[in-house]
């Protein structure tokens, strides 16, 4: 027989900043499926310890995001089934749902280097532990490559124009041309408004990426910012879900459990082509500029006046890819845009990019992926199965 029983729960969770509302709509989808949901949210910020609207409360569960020692102190003496939704884990034997961070670093340093950037930079803020988190990852990540990384430090400072300079300084003294990764979006506008105090070109000098994907900052930046979307509507339905079961009498381990990000919107701050082989270059703009059409190889080849043999040896040599499956790449990349930023069907988005037949293009992009198209869109629209993410 389904538990009917109303559950009174608390959302210990920000509404002054786009992650922190893609988890509330994850969680609003699962209250969608589970409506015997009553919950209890006040409108607060970031690092908000002022819980005095629960007082006179008597509630079944929480989702919290733990980032100060209050906010713990307060979890601890509730004493009631709680999921954590900060990497901050301040209270560790409660089970967590976050943000994968290695999986954001290594699509961040991923997209740099496709567009042919070997320096990569970091700008994080050590008060939050998910940027601690992603600063380590960072450090390893291009440490693997081959390379050095670099790091800058913001710090919680009134004097908003003696930072910004800080900034501009380190920015003119790291090699060029450079990928920096924001820890979000935040710190990415930062890094945009100091580049152009120290007259920094972007994105040719200074190439730019942030993470959330908080559409009003990062069109509001100039040029527009890229950025990682982070699957927060997954998020928060995942923590919702365990919560589900913690207040049903389940036993649900402590821990993290990490939700990959969903894509990378490409925007000005990153549209960068930085490869020293000309004719390389030449090629990879002409294969962007018709992602939308059936390509082919040959056609890549008359534009450049290269044979096939002594492109690819450039690609590999360039870029460590052949020319077909570069176009393979940015034809899937196209795909995938299309499935999360609109409701087509796939015949549509196949005939939309000139796909001889739909077939082909699922199987392609399963293929590329890993996913069919349905299944890539039903994750990046947090729709997921629930034993996708939870292990029994």
């Amino acid at each position: 027989m389904a538990d009917t029983q109303t559950r009174h729960v608390a959302l210990l969770v920000e509404t002054s900043n786009a992650y922190a509302r893609g988890l509330l709509l994850g969680v609003k989808k699962y209250v969608e499926e589970s409506p015997h949901w009553s919950l209890y949210l006040a409108e607060h910020s970031r690092h908000e310890t002022d819980f005095s609207w629960l007082e006179g409360w008597h509630g079944d569960g929480v989702l919290a995001r733990i980032e100060t020692e209050q906010t713990a102190r307060f979890i601890r003496r509730l004493g009631l089934p709680t999921v954590d939704l900060s990497a901050a884990r301040l209270v560790p034997e409660l089970p967590g749902v976050e943000t994968d961070d290695g999986a954001i670093v290594r699509w961040a340093i991923g997209h740099f280097a496709e567009r042919g950037l070997r320096n990569f930079a970091f700008c994080g803020d050590d008060r939050f532990a998910w940027s601690v988190t992603r600063s380590e990852w960072f450090a390893g990540c291009v440490r693997q490559r081959g390379t050095t990384p670099h790091a800058f430090g913001m710090k919680q400072s009134g004097m908003r124009a003696v930072e910004r300079e800080r900034l501009a300084a380190w920015l003119t003294d790291l090699p060029k041309p450079v990928g920096v990764l924001a820890c979000y979006d935040i710190a990415g506008q930062e890094i945009l408004e100091a580049c152009k105090i120290a007259g920094l070109v972007v994105p040719d000098a200074v190439a730019v990426i942030g993470v959330d994907n908080d559409e009003l900052i990062d069109n509001l930046t100039t040029p527009p910012m890229s950025s990682i979307e982070p699957n927060t509507t997954a998020t928060g339905y995942l923590a919702a879900h365990l919560l589900d079961l913690m207040m049903q009498g389940l036993t649900i381990e402590p821990g993290l459990r990490l939700i990959e990000p969903t894509r990378i919107v490409t925007r000005q701050s990153s549209d960068i082509l930085a490869v020293d082989d000309p004719l390389v270059s030449k090629a990879l703009r002409f294969i962007r500029a018709r992602s939308d059409q059936n390509l082919a190889v040959d056609a890549v080849l008359r534009h450049v006046g290269l044979s096939r043999r002594a492109l690819d040896y450039r690609f590999a040599s360039t870029l460590g890819r052949t020319v077909h499956s570069e176009i393979i790449r940015v034809r899937m990349g196209h795909v995938a845009e299309l499935l999360s930023s609109t409701d087509w069907t796939v015949q549509q988005i196949s005939e939309r990019l000139n796909f001889s037949h739909s077939e082909y293009m699922s199987f392609a992009f399963k293929k590329h992926t890993g996913q069919s198209p349905g299944q890539y869109r039903r994750t990046v629209n947090g729709s997921v199965a629930r034993q996708t993410f939870w292990q029994e």
